[in-house]
């Protein structure tokens, strides 16, 4: 059960101690508190675990600050929509707000390799008014004798070059609870000049115990990526373990699925189920391209594979795109063969507007025509 209080509400106030006590001392009832931090407001969303078939939801509505009150009908206790069109979808970071109306596209390298690609890459964004980016400075490989990424090392440069170039927002894969603390570090080493987005990547969707270690920390938001071999039901269960120990400020990421089926791809592509997440969960939803395809080939149209998953992804309502680039992908010391070029990036940024335009044709129509039964 969740107890939606008034927006905005004073924690000091005496209808909240009241409210708060009294379901505190309910019995057989664990409570947890959440803040949703909105676009032009806050609110404090309390959840009741345990017995709580049992309680009244009029009397628990009838308490001071209290809202409404929301049963849970799904098993994503916090994320889940539960049939509650009015609870709050996404969050703000940085400056930039997520939800799962609008698009933001992460381009960047998959793997930091040298500083000067890195300050190649940002000069590129800013040239084409983007201030989000993806950087890998930790990196998990198949292959114990590959590069495994700079690691802290980077992170230095990495966030200075952020704020030279005006990036807001870096997605960064962690792999351990000690590279939250070094990330926390080598930002205030550098004067907080960016922002981090936690990555957690495919083969730690199952890393129960770094997902709790994430969701601890609230200071930064987290990109969850599906796991490559466990159903979707399996994956959105891992994104709630960040959210069930505090953090709930995190976006779904699709990736594709590993499969003999995937050929000539290098996974399948997943991308049709970014509506069926929106419509299980409030989160944001990510699209990962450049690892579902994993190459540079293009179809006789002349569009690349990777232009054309992408606007699979973005034209069903993906909010967000992690995409590889790189100044030198013959160079590049992980995934080269998948990186785009810099000098793709603008017809690449044209081609996701040409998309989204298309999208929100199809949602405006959906929206003036009555609904199909």
């Amino acid at each position: 059960m969740i107890v939606i209080l008034h927006p905005n509400i004073d924690e000091n106030s005496a209808s909240f101690k009241k409210t708060w006590n009294y379901l505190n001392n309910l019995k057989n009832i664990r409570t947890q508190k959440h803040i949703v931090e909105g676009q032009f407001q806050k609110l404090t969303e309390i959840y009741l675990f345990g017995d709580t078939a049992a309680l009244n939801k009029e009397e628990i509505e009838a308490l001071p600050s209290v809202e409404r009150v929301v049963r849970v009908s799904q098993e994503y206790r916090i994320l889940g929509r539960h049939k509650d069109s009015k609870r709050l979808t996404g969050f703000e970071y940085n400056g930039v707000r997520f939800d799962q109306d609008n698009l933001h596209v992460f381009a960047g390298l998959c793997a930091v390799d040298t500083k000067e690609h890195v300050e190649q890459m940002m000069k590129a964004l800013k040239e084409n008014d983007q201030v989000c980016t993806r950087m890998g400075a930790y990196k998990p490989r198949t292959n114990p004798y590959s590069f495994q990424g700079h690691g802290k090392d980077c992170l230095p440069y990495v966030f200075e070059l952020a704020g030279k170039y005006g990036i807001k927002i870096i997605a960064m894969e962690i792999l351990h609870e000690n590279h939250i603390q070094e990330i926390i570090d080598a930002l205030e080493e550098t004067g907080n000049p960016t922002g981090v987005m936690f990555q957690v990547g495919t083969r730690n969707t199952q890393n129960f115990e770094l997902l709790k270690a994430i969701g601890r920390q609230s200071q930064f938001p987290v990109l969850l990526k599906r796991g490559f071999g466990i159903t979707l039901n399996e994956s959105l269960n891992a994104a709630e373990y960040l959210a069930s120990e505090g953090n709930a400020k995190v976006i779904f990421c699709l990736r594709g699925m590993k499969t003999s089926f995937s050929e000539p791809h290098r996974n399948m592509v997943d991308f049709s189920l970014v509506p069926a997440i929106k419509r299980l969960t409030r989160m944001p939803v990510c699209i990962d391209p450049s690892h579902s395809v994993g190459s540079r080939e293009a179809s006789p149209d002349g569009i690349l594979d990777i232009f054309h998953a992408t606007a699979q992804g973005i034209i069903v309502g993906a909010n967000m795109v992690l995409v590889d680039f790189h100044p030198d992908p013959i160079k590049a010391l992980v995934d080269g063969p998948q990186a785009l070029q810099l000098k793709e990036l603008s017809r690449f940024l044209e081609d996701v507007k040409i998309t989204r335009e298309a999208y929100e044709k199809r949602r405006n129509l959906a929206k003036e025509s009555k609904p199909i039964k």
